[in-house]
C-alpha cells in the first residue's frame, strides 16, 4: 500500500477517494472542530448538538440530533456525500442505517495522542485540504515535543471519573488514559473489564490510587463534587477539563499544553 492510499484509509480499512467539494455531515464533535480548522466549514451540512466548537462557525450549521440519537430524516434531506462517524461516539446500527443512503462513510477511531496525525492526514487527503492538514500536524508535533521535553512530576495512579450514579471511570484502553500516560499518570485497573467500567468506592480501591480526577464531561462534575469526595475518601481529588483530555482533533494541541499544566498540579 503506497503512502497516498494509506492516507486515504479510515479506521475500518475503507479506502476513500479524494473528494473536493464533498457535502459533509459530521456526527463527532471534536472532528467537526477539526474540519472547521482545516477550512471545510462551508462544506459541513450538518452536525450534532454536541458539536459546539468553534461556536462562531458551527452556529450556522444545522443540527441533526445527538451523537447517539441521530435524526435520519434530517440527514436524508441534507443529502450528504460523506458522513463522518467514530467507533466510540456513534452506534453501529445507526451508522448502518445511514449507509443505506449516504454514499461514503468515514469511520474514525483515534486511541492515542499521536493518532491525531493520521486523523488530520485522512481528512486532508479525502477532502483535498492536504496543505492545511500538514500545517496542523506541524503544530501538533511542536506541542508534543514541548510536552516530551518538559520536566516530569512523580508518577501517579489515578482514577479518572466520567459519571456518578453509577460511578464510571475510564480504562487503560482509552484515548484519555493514553493522554494521561504522556505525563506518567496511569489509570487504576478496576474489576469491570469494560473500557468505561462502573465501580463502587471501597477501602481497597482508595488504597490503590494516588488521586481522583473528576472530568467536566460527560457528567458535569463541579468543585462541590471535588470537596465532597475528598472528605469522603481522604485522597486528593481535582476537577479536570474533559475536553482537553478526551477531544482529539483540533483540541488535542491545547490538550497537550493542558497536560503540562497538570504536571505542576502535584506537589
Amino acid at each position: 500500500m503506497d503512502l497516498r492510499t494509506l492516507a486515504l484509509t479510515d479506521a475500518i480499512g475503507t479506502v476513500h477517494k479524494p473528494a473536493a467539494g464533498a457535502r459533509i455531515v459530521c456526527l463527532v464533535p471534536s472532528i467537526t472542530e477539526l474540519l472547521c480548522e482545516l477550512g471545510l466549514a462551508q462544506q459541513l451540512l450538518g452536525r450534532t448538538g454536541f458539536c459546539i466548537h468553534p461556536a462562531a462557525l458551527v452556529a450556522a450549521i444545522p443540527k441533526v440530533g445527538g451523537t447517539k440519537d441521530v435524526n435520519l430524516g434530517k440527514i436524508r434531506t441534507l443529502a450528504p456525500s460523506h458522513l463522518i462517524v467514530n467507533i466510540d461516539e456513534n452506534e453501529k446500527p445507526t451508522v448502518e442505517a445511514l449507509a443505506e443512503f449516504v454514499p461514503h462513510i468515514v469511520v474514525t477511531h483515534p486511541l492515542a495522542p499521536r493518532d491525531n496525525l493520521a486523523l488530520a492526514r485522512l481528512l486532508g487527503a479525502i477532502f483535498c485540504v492536504d496543505e492545511a492538514a500538514a500545517r496542523w500536524c506541524a503544530q501538533f508535533e511542536a506541542e508534543h515535543a514541548l510536552l516530551r521535553a518538559a520536566p516530569k512530576g512523580p508518577p501517579q495512579r489515578v482514577l479518572y471519573c466520567i459519571w456518578q450514579d453509577p460511578w464510571m471511570a475510564v480504562s487503560a484502553d482509552t484515548y484519555i488514559a493514553r493522554m494521561l500516560a504522556e505525563i506518567g499518570w496511569r489509570v487504576a485497573p478496576l474489576a469491570d473489564p469494560g473500557r468505561y467500567p462502573t465501580f463502587q468506592w471501597c477501602a481497597a480501591l482508595v488504597a490503590g490510587i494516588d488521586q481522583v480526577l473528576l472530568s467536566s464531561e460527560p457528567y458535569r462534575f463541579t468543585q462541590a463534587h471535588v470537596d465532597a469526595l475528598e472528605q469522603q475518601i481522604g485522597k486528593p481529588v481535582q476537577l479536570v477539563d474533559g475536553e482537553m483530555l478526551s477531544w482529539y482533533g483540533s483540541r488535542s494541541v491545547a490538550g497537550l499544553r493542558y497536560l503540562r499544566s497538570l504536571i505542576g498540579s502535584i506537589s
